[in-house]
């Protein structure tokens, strides 16, 4: 199987020369965490309008004279990424769904897991105000001090999770 992957060097400098640019343009860095954001105030505005007006915190994001929360840079951001990923895995012929497990995890426990991870880094992005790439990477590229410790929280907790979890794995 001959799989096309870029160099992971070229890739880290293409990813600071995106992040560069996005400062430049918008005066703000890169994020994700955010456009989960908009799309949850546009369903919650979608089903129940009064209640997203009254509430303290949909309340800030619709009503009268309030632009639509899709029409946020962080929901363009996103959908770029995607497109750009299923583009990526389209043109090096990587475009299918794999569930990658080792020898003592099944499948559907896998998905679990990777579930279960998900939801939690999606919880903790939005008690950080921020995801990964919006407090660390963004962080870091403006020398930040908040930037680098959140970088190193995350890689510490990851290291220390994967020194419980790595026996389904190996």
């Amino acid at each position: 199987m001959n799989t096309k992957y870029m160099n992971p060097y070229l890739a880290g400098v293409l990813l600071g020369l995106v992040l560069l640019a996005t400062i430049f343009i918008t005066g703000r860095g890169l994020g994700a965490s955010g456009a989960i954001k908009s799309l949850v105030v546009f369903a919650v505005d979608g089903v129940a309008p009064a209640h997203a007006e009254r509430s303290d915190f949909y309340g800030t994001y619709v009503g009268p004279g309030k632009d639509s929360p899709l029409k946020s840079w962080l929901v363009f951001e996103v959908a770029g990424v995607l497109i750009g990923g299923f583009i990526s895995g389209l043109v090096s012929d990587r475009l299918k769904v794999v569930t990658e497990s080792g020898p003592r995890i099944r499948p559907r426990a896998r998905w679990f897991f990777a579930a279960t991870g998900g939801a939690l880094f999606g919880i903790g992005a939005q008690f950080a105000r921020g995801c990964t790439s919006g407090a660390a990477l963004s962080g870091m590229a403006v020398l930040s001090a908040a930037g680098f410790i959140t970088m190193l929280a995350i890689f510490g907790t990851g290291y220390a999770v994967a020194y419980v979890f790595r026996r389904l794995w190996i």
